[in-house]
């Protein structure tokens, strides 16, 4: 009996100096909120990308660039490759829907696409040259790496405004 009002007292005596070191104005730890990142990247296809006055409005078709696991997994659900096998190169691009986004893309935005001379090199070019590579043209007659629109790109973003564009290789 007596080791029990001694842990009693024991335990009267912490919680007092627990709150007698407290003050009633003491904040509560709050769980911190979250909230997206501040730029996100995404991996997809340029359908368009237009001038609209002093900025450019870009066309995207969002996909999944997966490698790894992930990626043999991905392609074996879809049919592309039989349970099992490793995908080459070890990556897989899953595009489902080709729903396309729209974002903004100031003027300044930072672009890097792929030419190949000399060899294969990430060359930076502005955002009017990269609207007309999108369109067919090339006016600077660079060397590019798979001319076109098939490979895709990088983007960088926040909220609806494009900060850079970079073009993946794909071997």
């Amino acid at each position: 009996m007596k080791s029990l009002v001694v842990a009693l007292a024991g335990a009267v005596a912490l919680v007092a100096a627990v709150s007698a070191g407290s003050d009633s104005t003491a904040r509560v730890a709050q769980p911190p909120m979250y909230s997206p990142p501040r730029e996100l990247l995404h991996y997809g296809h340029i359908r368009s990308l237009t001038r609209k006055r002093a900025r450019y409005e870009l066309r995207f078709d969002p996909a999944f660039w997966l490698g790894g696991t992930t990626a043999n997994r991905a392609a074996a659900e879809d049919g592309v490759i039989p349970p099992g096998t490793p995908v080459s190169n070890d990556y897989y691009v899953r595009d489902e829907t080709h729903r396309l986004l729209t974002y903004r893309v100031p003027a300044t935005a930072r672009v890097t696409v792929i030419t190949l001379s000399p060899g294969l090199r990430s060359t930076r070019i502005p955002v009017s040259e990269l609207a007309e590579i999108v369109k067919g043209r090339n006016p600077r007659r660079r060397r590019l790496y798979g001319p076109g629109n098939h490979l895709g790109f990088w983007i960088r973003v926040a909220t609806d405004t494009v900060r850079s564009l970079d073009q993946q290789y794909q071997p």
